[in-house]
């Protein structure tokens, strides 16, 4: 065999080898303690997620409200009235 040929051959080698070992390997099936244990690590986390949600929504409420007080909008005038610009002669 020449060198390409070769070359060839142990790349295809290489290639189906890698394949193979990052096949999956089945998971065991977990027991009753572990199912438990699981249940409640995901409990803990929806929590979590519920209560950074409601902590997001409440900053971006106050950030609005901030916004609005300082733009004049919400039904109250704006502090800073424009004054017109003096005529030229």
């Amino acid at each position: 065999m020449n060198r390409g040929t070769l070359f060839a051959a142990v790349t295809l080698a290489f290639a189906l080898g890698a394949g193979l070992a990052q096949a999956k390997i089945p998971v065991a099936p977990m027991d009753d303690a572990a199912k438990a244990k699981a249940e409640e690590a995901k409990a803990k986390a929806a929590a979590g997620a519920k209560k950074e949600a409601e902590d997001l929504a409440k900053a971006q409420d106050r950030v609005v409200e901030r916004y609005k007080k300082e733009h004049g909008m919400g039904g109250a005038p704006a502090a800073k009235a424009v004054k017109p610009a003096a005529a030229k002669k």
